[in-house]
Formats: C-alpha cells, sequence, structure tokens
C-alpha cells in the first residue's frame, strides 16, 4: 500500500506532502490557515491507522478513497477540543493496519476525523437533519468517541441535535462488510433542557431490525445482537417521552462492537 498526507492550502498550493510504503508521516512546522486541507490517499483501499490531528486519538479505519479534512475555524471548531488544530507545529501519520490489529474487537462506529465532506474513509456517518446546521449539533459527533452528556453546545458536550424533527435519522456507513454482535447507545441528559427518547429502530443492511427501549439518563446504555454481517445501520423512529415538556432529544454517541468481516 502506498500511502500520502498533502496540507493544501486554501489557493490549491500543496504547503506540506509526504509519501511512502505502508507507513507515512509528516510534520508540519506552521499554524494553519483558514482553507486549508488536509488530504490522505492510498492507491488502494485497506484499513489503516490515521492520525490527522495530534490532539485527536489515531483513527482505525478503512480508507477507500482519497480523505479530505478542510481544517475547522470559527463555528466549525466549537464540536473539536479547543486543544486541536491550534499551535505552530502538527504531527500526521498513516500505516496500515497490522493483521493482529484487523482481529480486535472494539468500536467499528469510531471516528473523530469524519465530516460532512468525507467519502474515503470509515466509518462515515450521515443524517438527514442536524439542529440548524451548527457544528456542535453535527452527526459527526455521534462518533467521535465523546460520552460527555450532561451538558449540550460547545466541546465536550457536542451531539448529534435533530432540530425536533420526528422523522429524524442518522446512517452509519462502515465502508464496507463488518462482523458486529453489540450496540451502545449514550442519550443527552442534559435535563429540564432535554427530553430523552424512550425507544427506536436500527434497521441493519441485511434487512434485520432491532427496536432498543432506553431509560431516562446520560450513561452507556448496551444491547446485544445476534451476530450479523453488515455495511451500514440506520437509527430511526426515535419516541420521545410524551410526558416531558421539552422538545430537544438528542444522541450523544453510537457504537457498535465488532471485527472486520
Amino acid at each position: 500500500m502506498k500511502m500520502r498526507i498533502k496540507i493544501i492550502g486554501p489557493d490549491g498550493q500543496i504547503k506540506a506532502d509526504t509519501k511512502g510504503d505502508k507507513y507515512v508521516r509528516l510534520v508540519y512546522p506552521a499554524a494553519y490557515e483558514e482553507g486549508d486541507t488536509i488530504t490522505v490517499y492510498s492507491n488502494v483501499p485497506g484499513y489503516i491507522i490515521l492520525c490527522a490531528e495530534d490532539s485527536i486519538i489515531p483513527v482505525f479505519g478503512y480508507l477507500k478513497s482519497e480523505y479530505s479534512l478542510i481544517v475547522p475555524f470559527g463555528e466549525k471548531r466549537a464540536s473539536y477540543s479547543p486543544k486541536s488544530f491550534c499551535g505552530n507545529t502538527h504531527l500526521l501519520y498513516a500505516r496500515n493496519a497490522e493483521d493482529w490489529e484487523m482481529k480486535q474487537y472494539r468500536n467499528l462506529a469510531l471516528n473523530p476525523l469524519d465530516n460532512h465532506g468525507n467519502t474515503g474513509f470509515f466509518p462515515h456517518v450521515q443524517a438527514n437533519i442536524e439542529t440548524r446546521g451548527e457544528s456542535v449539533f453535527a452527526a459527526r459527533n455521534a462518533i467521535d468517541g465523546n460520552t460527555a452528556s450532561e451538558g449540550h453546545g460547545p466541546w465536550p458536550y457536542e451531539s448529534w441535535g435533530i432540530n425536533k424533527r420526528d422523522d429524524a435519522e442518522i446512517k452509519i456507513n462502515f465502508g464496507q462488510k463488518v462482523f458486529i454482535d453489540r450496540l451502545i447507545f449514550t442519550l443527552r441528559a442534559d435535563f429540564p433542557h432535554d427530553n430523552w427518547w424512550k425507544q427506536a429502530k436500527i434497521t441493519f443492511s441485511d434487512n434485520s431490525e432491532l427496536t432498543p427501549a432506553f431509560q431516562k439518563g446520560g450513561l452507556p446504555q448496551e444491547f446485544l445482537l445476534s451476530p450479523k454481517t453488515v455495511e451500514w445501520l440506520i437509527m430511526s423512529n426515535m419516541e420521545k417521552d410524551e410526558t416531558d415538556p421539552s422538545p430537544f432529544p438528542a444522541l450523544v454517541q453510537l457504537e457498535v462492537f465488532g471485527k472486520p468481516a
């Protein structure tokens, strides 16, 4: 596998570039400017370990095609730690995932590097609504690994907000087939500001379904599955507590445990 990492300026000029076999590393000795883009490329699809920002945990993901991240500034940075993308020195790297790493049981939905423009690095999440289009309520927050649930708004209380929509749904795409047997949900619990979902419907790509019933609270809630091989899942048909006057239920985190198929 040949890989390449580039930092491209807003004018399209390449500011930094590195390439190599199986492992590439880039030290960028400058501050990011608004409009800079980080791109990662491989000549063949495969599982990699990617660090595109040294304040964010490296991500075990499936690189199917080129991955791009526009460095967040302003409101777009509110859903990240204040330490992220700051300073005058940045360390980025990517490497092949080892065979022994492929066999590890883990959260296959975890990708804090996901973003709206991501079409190449999986898992990737999409939703039919995000509250007011604000980054602190974006779908990507539901797979960023952060389970702080006692507030709402900027990091560490970012979440997927549904703007009071009854038909809200969110989809996690794994990029290829994975073997799963466990889901863990963390609902937002900024009471009394928040409502909460009593249940939801989970539809899997193999046409099976699950209807988890939730408890009120902000701790992770675990549900075991009949083991299945899937490429994606959708969460929909969420039913909020009709006795709660708040119109604001939200999802903090959806974890999907298993292994690459």
